[in-house]
């Protein structure tokens, strides 16, 4: 590990192609090992997401992420590695860019006592996205006081979240409908 670390700055000459695949690696290890419950500090899960080696590779980054896990912006620049065949950004990319975001954001504000999953999404695309995208996130408090009150019962609750990823303009590219799984944990019989 301390190769590695040294190896990523610059101590030893890499070509950036394979910092990027030791930096993915090395992520893919440290996710393994760190339980979710740890990443309650928003700048180390910026820092996690961002280097999460499905974002990375497509060029994902967090833009910003709220200390109490209620705002996030996520943003991705159009590469030659993410666009498609008409030189857009891909589709894939831009569902990928609203995928966990929800799901993280209710997993921190609901606490440990929840089962917080995703379990469907839509997109539908509205126009090309011919340049750099974002997509932010929002949850209020009341919309976590109700899915708390409609998981109180131990059934699960399928709370629908909209988000929109639009270009640095502010012309809607795509309209993404996501769908959690959200229930209480039982608690054991003593």
């Amino acid at each position: 590990m301390q190769a590695a670390l040294l190896f990523l700055r610059g101590q030893r000459k890499a070509c950036d192609w394979c910092r990027l695949v030791l930096v993915s690696c090395m992520c893919s290890m440290i996710t393994c090992e760190i339980n979710i419950t740890m990443l309650h500090k928003s700048r180390l899960m910026k820092f996690m997401l961002s280097m999460y080696p499905p974002w990375l590779g497509a060029g994902i980054y967090v833009k910003s992420l709220s200390r109490d896990f209620r705002q996030a912006e996520v943003g991705m620049k159009l590469r030659w590695y993410n666009r498609n065949y008409v030189r857009t950004q891909f589709g894939g990319s831009l569902y990928s860019m609203t995928d966990p975001m929800y799901m993280l954001m209710l997993m921190h504000n609901l606490g440990k006592d929840y089962i917080v999953w995703d379990k469907a999404a839509a997109i539908d695309f509205v126009s090309p996205g011919t340049g750099e995208v974002h997509a932010c996130f929002d949850l209020t408090e009341t919309q976590i006081e109700h899915i708390r009150q409609k998981a109180a019962s131990g059934k699960a609750y399928l709370p629908e979240f909209k988000v929109a990823v639009k270009d640095r303009e502010g012309k809607l590219v795509a309209t993404v409908k996501k769908t959690l799984y959200v229930r209480l944990k039982s608690k054991p019989a003593v």
